[in-house]
């Protein structure tokens, strides 16, 4: 578990480079490099300075929401230490059909029945998935191969045999139950995909799933509910 650091907005700007934890809640659509470019070009600006060092602690997909670490100045050094915390999750997902993305952000490829699942399948086939598990990453993810990102290779039509990594899922509930529409809170740990959970959950089922949205409310300590917007964060800013 890495240190807790102090995440109050910093009073003045040579607060960043001295070194801040910004707990962003990050925008759907955004990808986590977005919101790290336009907090890094903001601070450039507003300290006149060509270079910051500014990162993020764990990456979120685009049509993911929610917590996003972001570190600036000295505080990037400590942002491995923040990656490994351990991380919680809500989101949906959709039963009976499967995508090439594993979520929603791709056209859906292949349709299963679902006339055979119940609450009492739900909820044994959901135990399967708590404790030590063995899980491959989607295609479609920044993972790289000879320096490629595979979504690149994926969006050419190749398809990159991917060595499976141990993660553990702490709590795999789901909070709704509306099918073809499953709402799901995760407790999980550094390296989890939880496209790959919902993908995998669909095929335990003997149908298919894909995740329709997520949102990641805890990192560590660290909650969403102390994030910021980037909205906020410019208005933080013109203060300077």
């Amino acid at each position: 578990m890495s240190e807790i650091l102090d995440h109050t907005f910093p009073t003045r700007l040579e607060g960043f480079k001295e070194g801040a934890l910004l707990l962003i809640d990050k925008p759907l659509n955004w990808t986590s490099f977005d919101v790290v470019n336009k907090i890094r070009g903001t601070l450039k600006a507003k300290l006149q300075v060509r270079k910051l060092k500014v990162g993020h602690a764990g990456t979120l997909d685009p049509l993911a929401t929610g917590l996003l670490l972001i570190c600036t100045g000295k505080f990037t050094k400590k942002i491995d230490g923040l990656q490994g915390m351990p991380k919680q999750y809500t989101g949906s997902l959709s039963l009976g059909a499967t995508t090439p993305s594993y979520d929603a952000e791709m056209e859906e490829d292949k349709q299963f029945p679902i006339d055979h699942i119940t609450e009492e399948l739900l909820q044994k086939a959901r135990t399967k998935f708590i404790g030590q598990i063995e899980q491959v990453p989607p295609m479609y993810s920044a993972l790289k191969k000879d320096g490629v990102p595979l979504y690149k290779l994926a969006r050419e039509g190749q398809s990159i045999e991917r060595k499976s990594r141990t993660v553990t899922i702490d709590t795999f509930d789901l909070t709704n139950i509306d099918l073809p529409n499953v709402d799901f809170l995760v407790d999980c740990t550094k390296g989890t995909y939880i496209r790959s959970l919902a993908h995998d959950f669909g095929a335990a089922l003997d149908s298919g799933a894909y995740l329709t949205g997520l949102r990641r409310t805890l990192i560590g300590d660290y909650s969403v509910e102390n994030a910021i917007g980037m909205d906020e964060f410019a208005e933080k800013m013109s203060v300077f």
